[in-house]
């Protein structure tokens, strides 16, 4: 089992690749608030509708000082090909050694349909502009989890 991390926990440093070749280092966002989360796949179903709700709500989200950064496995090619079939906004990286992941606890055994698998598992983060962990959620459902997390962050629906 994965280490999961808690709210005042120190959010673990990254520098990962982005789908336009940048490279985005998580200590380079100290004095705000970041939004990380950590889907399986893109350009799939479920990965896919929390991307476009991501971007949907990107503009407020930034309004209330909150980045947002979205982490899978794919390749840099296939996130840039995702972020220009779904119009998408936010920043998105690439973790194909699944570092981050491990060092967030977002890969390890999960349920699908029924039977365990070893894969990402849908998570998202809250640092705070200090570095840690505001808000850590696990095995957070694709639809509706912006809202959810929206409520969570006290912002207006």
């Amino acid at each position: 089992m994965t280490n999961r991390l808690s709210p005042g926990d120190p959010a673990p440093d990254f520098t990962l690749t982005s789908d336009t070749g940048d490279q985005v280092r998580l200590a380079d966002l100290r004095g705000k608030k970041v939004i990380v989360y950590f889907y399986p796949a893109a350009m799939t179903p479920g990965c896919t509708k929390e991307a476009c709700d991501f971007t949907d709500n990107l503009a407020s989200l930034k309004a209330a000082g909150y980045e947002v950064l979205g982490i899978s496995p794919d390749k840099p090619e296939k996130l840039a090909r995702f972020r220009e079939r779904d119009s998408l906004t936010i920043t998105l990286l690439s973790d194909p050694d699944r570092t981050v992941m491990n060092a967030y606890g977002a890969y390890g055994l999960k349920k699908l349909y029924g039977k365990e698998i070893e894969g990402v598992i849908r998570s998202t983060f809250v640092v705070d502009e200090e570095g840690a962990i505001q808000l850590a959620q696990y095995n957070v459902k694709a639809t509706g989890h912006v809202a959810k997390l929206r409520k969570d962050l006290g912002l207006a629906a």
